[in-house]
């Protein structure tokens, strides 16, 4: 029998001080539009230092890829999710049977909390009119401090909004397969979100494979970290910038043949 390691023991009983609550919501719904949304959220408390040791833009990234190695997991190995410089993939063992294809993911943090947004590609899942549209959002919030108990809680939401499933079908077959998306695909969403919620107790977030907001230290809260958001919010609203700009130039250049007039 292997022997135990008594640092690993001791690491556990510090985690367990943490202690999550689902909250239970019945926000979940498929519009008659075509578009699914749900939000699952749950408040942990634990030690104000353990929340100090985490509450950092690097600690907001190893959330996301904590999330997808979940995924992974709890699929026993059949999804994957696969990284590039410009998205995320989540796969059914590998390609080309790509379920879900997002952008590269958004952060944005301020004092109370941070942000981690995948916007929605496109994917074996998402219905043609859903390509581009919608989201998958994790969000971090500093809720309330318990000074008597040296204590304090954060509450952690998942939120998916104007996801078009595939499931849902069109025509006459959308009224059956909105019944059958929220009673299967959705449900299965919304299970698999509060068992990582619950998960979280043990606060062992994986390192991140990207690490594009890990400071000179990995672990500990710096100005880095910070400076490295900064640039990336920056490049995306570069990008942003670029894109809306030639979407206006292609608007206002006038129909081949024909002369633009003066």
């Amino acid at each position: 029998m292997r022997k135990r390691d008594p640092r690993r023991i001791l690491e556990r009983r510090r985690r367990a001080d943490a202690r999550v609550e689902v909250i239970q919501t019945r926000d979940h719904y498929v519009s008659a539009a075509g578009g699914a949304a749900t939000t699952q959220s749950a408040d942990i408390t634990l030690p104000l230092d353990e929340l100090e040791r985490v509450w950092s833009p690097e600690y907001l990234e190893r959330l996301a890829r904590t999330y997808w190695l979940w995924i992974g997991r709890i699929s026993l190995g059949l999804l994957r999710v696969l990284y590039s410089e410009d998205g995320r993939e989540v796969v059914l063992l590998r390609r080309p049977f790509v379920l879900l294809r997002f952008f590269a993911p958004e952060y944005d943090i301020d004092r109370r909390g941070g942000t981690v947004t995948w916007r929605i590609n496109r994917g074996l899942l998402v219905a043609p009119e859903g390509r581009g549209e919608g989201y998958l959002r994790m969000t971090v919030e500093r809720r309330s401090e318990h000074p008597e108990r040296g204590t304090v809680t954060a509450r952690i939401t998942s939120q998916v909004a104007n996801f078009y499933p595939m499931l849902r079908g069109w025509g006459w077959f959308s009224r059956i397969g909105r019944f059958v998306y929220r009673y299967t695909q959705l449900q299965i969403h919304i299970i698999v979100t509060n068992r990582f919620l619950r998960s979280l107790a043990n606060l062992d977030l994986a390192p991140s494979v990207v690490g594009d907001l890990r400071g000179s230290t990995p672990g500990v809260p710096d100005d880095e970290e910070f400076e490295a958001l900064r640039r990336l919010q920056a490049e995306r609203r570069s990008r942003e910038d670029t894109a809306k700009s030639s979407d206006q130039g292609a608007a206002e250049q006038p129909p081949p043949g024909r002369e633009a007039a003066v």
